[in-house]
């Protein structure tokens, strides 16, 4: 079964390629693109369309590899050796199951999501190329393997924060998810407003794409942050006519603070509204 995307996704052709050829190839899917543009929704709605398992492994700074295999809870089993808990006889006990772990046990083939991989130290993607290729791991404290009942579909989003390790890069399929054009993003936007008034969109959609224009910004406006916007327009009831001045020249959006998130942004498109004002 292919991925076409879903009623809730809209995935470009390049994008249903990849993701076809990671799944037919058995290998990692590393997807990359800017803060925003669906990456995590992807394994998501991958999951929805193969009517698969979905599971999520979410990466922080002081995530290790060895948590997405297993982990040995030595803490309670020595305050049940203490308690005299007849537990603490079998080592198993105390082994907690990771990500990785639930994946290859799964009974149907899941799709699992380690997300934003770019946010854990320069060495945890190397020390994830075994389990990952091989598709095994062994467990010490019980001395034995596990081995993965079949291959899950790997999804990994990296936002580009730090390089990653040409060896782990060899293992994985890529694709970067461009930011959508005005077509794609008028796709994805009547995907979440099927009813919004075309005047209102466009409106919306030329001081969307002028401010992601803006030479300097620290924080480029994303699809999802577009999304917001819209939806804060709607509640609001803002008129088309609020997005531009009269004259047709830029003026600061109502509601800027969906789209703009810092005040460097802020405070630099102010100062070019003022300028083009003059």
């Amino acid at each position: 079964m292919a991925f076409t995307g879903t009623s809730d996704y809209i995935a470009t052709k390049e994008l249903q390629l990849a993701v076809n050829a990671a799944i037919t190839l058995e290998r990692p899917l590393l997807i990359k693109g800017e803060p925003g543009t669906g990456k995590t929704m992807l394994a998501e709605e991958l999951a929805k369309s193969l009517d698969a398992p979905l599971i999520q492994w979410h990466i922080k700074s002081t995530t290790k590899a060895q948590q997405g295999l297993y982990e040995y809870d030595a803490v309670s089993r020595l305050r049940d050796s203490q308690l005299g808990d007849d537990r603490v006889h079998d080592i198993g006990n105390y082994i907690v199951k990771g990500k990785l772990w639930q994946a290859f046990e799964s009974e149907q083939r899941p799709v699992l999501l380690i997300d934003e991989i770019d946010k854990a130290d320069i060495e945890f993607p190397n020390d994830l190329l075994l389990e990952l290729d091989k598709m095994e791991f062994f467990v010490y404290e019980t001395q034995k393997r596990v081995v993965a009942k079949q291959r899950p579909i790997v999804i990994i989003t990296s936002n580009n924060e730090k390089e990653l390790p040409d060896a782990f890069l060899r293992r994985c399929f890529f694709h970067y998810i461009n930011f959508p054009t005005p077509d794609e993003m008028r796709q994805i936007v009547d995907v979440h407003f099927p009813d919004l008034k075309k005047q209102l969109l466009d409106e919306a959609m030329s001081s969307f794409f002028e401010l992601r224009d803006v030479p300097g910004l620290k924080k480029k406006p994303s699809t999802s942050e577009l999304i917001d916007w819209l939806k804060l327009l709607v509640a609001e009831d803002i008129p088309p006519e609020a997005l531009h001045n009269k004259d047709g020249k830029t003026t600061i959006p109502p509601l800027y603070g969906a789209l703009l998130k810092n005040e460097q942004d802020i405070h630099l498109f102010e100062k070019l509204v003022f300028m083009a004002r003059r």
